[in-house]
């Protein structure tokens, strides 16, 4: 693969011990370390446990001071919160990890999951939308899901008010996947929790976040991405000219995902969204037909055989007036508006085995941050 993401040439194995799990939860859990430098940890150090002991020598080299790893005693109670609720922990490489999700460069290295995780194994499609949904806008979801899952799909939403919830309440009978923003024993809003015990009964819960972790702001661009990674397509059904569905649809685009939407009225801000999606180029979806035709045969995933990732290269030695000319060169070329990691490296025409742990160190640091799509953008 390219633009960054985790390339199938080389195989990340996945944790095969407990101890194992428990380390790669706890390096996650570590300060600063989100998914894409979870990755590049692992590949650099070969094992959760080498990269945690590096982990404090590498924030000092970042110039953070003081710093310390996730503590044992989070971890295990994150563990016995989970078995508590009956929650599987499934990590990158395992069989049951969505295969869908290799070819993202910041794919969630485990996933928390409370139900049917057989639908994980089954054609998926997204739909999202408004959460202020006009009673047309929750009857056509409704009608897609139930069609689209008559059809062998599994319907994958997010559980917000509104759309999401039409969708996933339609697709009971035949399968749907809600990925939580927080934990999955943290049910939001409360109002669905009567469709989110459904769901976990009939369906399935993902989650990347900690056990008991209440959905913050910054935590739902982050879900989104997981929606549109899991499925080959997204429908967007009702979104605001600025709205969260609308970043899920920017994600689908950045993954290389189908975005379709479903028309509406000019003078309902509700489907101004949709409108500028469908003038973009978005395909205009009136029916499951419509969605169906749009879908390329997708091969049924081999549980044997696992993902493979790129071999990683070591990095060329450099001074440490090299190192620093290179810090300086990627601040330049930061802003706080964010821009993509692989046009970064682009432009500043160095090797990417360079630039990666330069990257890790200044995120480490806290002078850049990584948002969802890999986008990198300079802080302050």
């Amino acid at each position: 693969m390219t633009n960054g993401r985790i390339s199938s040439t080389h195989p990340q194995l996945p944790p095969t011990t407990e101890e194992e799990r428990f380390l790669w939860l706890r390096l996650l859990r570590s300060r600063r370390v989100g998914p894409t430098t979870f990755h590049r940890l692992m590949k650099e150090h070969g094992s959760a446990a080498k990269a945690l002991e590096a982990l404090p020598h590498i924030a000092r080299q970042a110039g953070v001071k003081n710093y310390e790893i996730c503590p044992e005693a989070v971890v295990h109670k994150e563990l016995n919160a989970a078995k508590a609720v009956g929650a599987m922990l499934i990590c990158f490489g395992d069989a049951l990890y969505p295969t869908e999700l290799y070819d993202l460069h910041d794919a969630p290295p485990f996933l928390w999951a409370q139900g049917a995780t057989a639908l994980l194994s089954r054609p998926k499609i997204a739909l999202v939308g408004a959460r202020n949904a006009s009673s047309l806008g929750t009857r056509i979801a409704r009608s897609l899901a139930a069609e689209l899952g008559e059809k062998g799909q599994v319907i994958v939403s997010g559980l917000a008010r509104g759309i999401d919830a039409a969708a996933h309440d339609a697709a009971l009978n035949t399968g749907t996947i809600a990925i939580f923003a927080g934990g999955v024993d943290a049910i939001y809003p409360s109002e669905n929790t009567n469709l989110a015990l459904q769901v976990k009964e009939s369906g399935l819960i993902l989650s990347e976040q900690p056990m008991g972790m209440h959905p913050m702001a910054r935590h739902f661009p982050t879900r989104n991405r997981i929606i549109s990674g899991l499925a080959p397509a997204v429908v967007v059904i009702e979104a605001a000219s600025k709205s969260g569905s609308l970043i899920t649809a920017q994600n689908a685009l950045d993954q290389g995902r189908d975005v379709l939407a479903v028309p509406g009225h000019p003078f309902d801000s509700r489907a101004a969204g949709c409108n500028m999606l469908i003038r973009d180029g978005a395909t205009l979806v009136r029916n499951a037909s419509d969605v169906i035709e749009t879908l390329t045969p997708i091969a049924e995933p081999d549980q044997q055989e696992l993902p493979l990732t790129e071999a990683p290269q070591p990095p060329t030695p450099r001074s440490l007036r090299e190192t620093h000319e290179l810090h300086k060169r990627i601040l330049d070329h930061l802003s706080p508006s964010p821009v993509a990691e692989d046009q970064l490296i682009r432009d500043l025409q160095a090797p990417s085995n360079q630039v990666a742990p330069i990257l890790v160190d200044m995120e480490l640091n806290g002078q850049i941050a990584r948002s969802a799509g890999g986008l990198l953008s300079r802080n302050g």
